[in-house]
């Protein structure tokens, strides 16, 4: 798929300053073309401009993968209960202004339908701090086959597979599947050497990085690295890194392990999936903002975060959704890879205003 510093798949994309480097037209001319500018846009095999995925496209298909979204909350499956809207200021503050829970009423036969199901039970199998080592079962790597198979059963997955098909991306069903399962389940190291961390953990469980106090009192040290503001990976200790998912939310708001503290953001939709940014603690640990769609189904969000990973890695991937604009931010793990070069997913959220 589309790699940062290289020109395979990226012929024609629209220039972006955030790039690395880039693969348009006018790259030569400014002297920021890609070292393989050449080799990959200026044959017409594999790479060439008609397998880009360009700006267009990326806002087409996502409406698509919305209107497929069959497994979405309807409207009287969820109810919340948003209270305070904290200012940009308040965010930081780690006061608690919402004294009642977000989830007033889930539908918890929403949890019956085979995505969801084999998704919950995904939840369980992460350790929550980094620096110690994942110890994956043999039981475990079936629930993840099992999860990888119940959503590519789903109308939406199959438009996903279809569309990165069609732009060369995947030869074949098969090898998405596989890559799928590389890049979002795949071990990393977090923490001091130890295989400790997965995209998928990082982005649908959360860590808590330890460090401090890890108070729901203790105060910001400092200011933020660049696109940390919306959660970059463990971005300070003391803090609750990822957790990015309504679902893992709601159950462990229900277990009394998270206090919901007030929302940023509520998107414009007046259905599910809707979209919220949040400020909370969980089990003692902060979280400044954590962007979550609400109400969708597993599939929904797995789909998007991996579209926006293949098309646009390491940088805002603009989407429709039900005709209102949304920007996906993604991130490469960059210490280490898996087959020829590919890398893992590091994160991926909403990008929250």
């Amino acid at each position: 798929y589309t790699a940062p510093d290289s020109c395979e798949g990226r012929c024609e994309e629209p220039y972006s300053e955030e790039d690395e480097c880039h693969c348009d037209a006018e790259c030569e001319r400014r002297r920021s073309c890609c070292e393989d500018y050449r080799r990959h846009c200026r044959n017409e095999g594999f790479s060439s401009s008609r397998d880009a995925i360009t700006d267009e496209d990326l806002l087409r298909v996502s409406e698509r993968l919305y209107r497929a979204d069959r497994n979405k909350a309807r409207p009287s499956d969820v109810a919340i209960n948003p209270q305070y809207q904290a200012s940009p200021d308040e965010t930081g503050d780690q006061e608690d202004r919402s004294p009642q829970p977000l989830y007033k009423y889930v539908n918890e036969e929403l949890f019956a339908k085979p995505t969801y199901a084999s998704f919950v039970k995904l939840l369980d199998n992460y350790q929550r701090v980094t620096g110690r080592e994942e110890e994956v079962t043999a039981e475990e790597l079936r629930e993840q086959d099992n999860f990888l198979k119940e959503v590519m059963k789903t109308e939406l997955m199959k438009e996903l597979f279809a569309f990165l098909h069609e732009k060369n991306r995947y030869g074949s069903e098969r090898e998405f599947v596989a890559d799928l399962k590389e890049m979002w389940f795949g071990l990393y190291s977090r923490g001091d050497g130890e295989q400790d961390s997965s995209g998928f953990e990082h982005v649908f469980s959360g860590r808590a990085r330890p460090g401090g106090t890890g108070g729901a009192g203790q105060r910001r040290a400092g200011g933020l690295t660049a696109g940390s503001r919306f959660c970059v990976g463990e971005v300070k200790k003391g803090k609750v890194s990822g957790f990015h998912n309504w679902i893992r939310f709601y159950l462990l708001e229900k277990q009394g392990m998270v206090n919901y503290f007030s929302h940023n953001f509520n998107g414009p939709w007046d259905t599910y999936p809707a979209v919220l940014g949040l400020q909370f603690s969980w089990d003692g640990f902060y979280k400044e903002v954590g962007s979550a769609f609400v109400g969708s189904s597993p599939e929904f969000e797995f789909g998007l975060y991996t579209l926006c990973f293949v098309a646009r890695p390491g940088r805002a991937c603009h989407l429709s959704l039900g005709g209102y604009s949304l920007s996906i931010q993604t991130y490469a793990w960059t210490k280490s890879t898996y087959g020829d070069g590919k890398s893992y997913i590091a994160t991926a959220y909403v990008i929250s205003p």
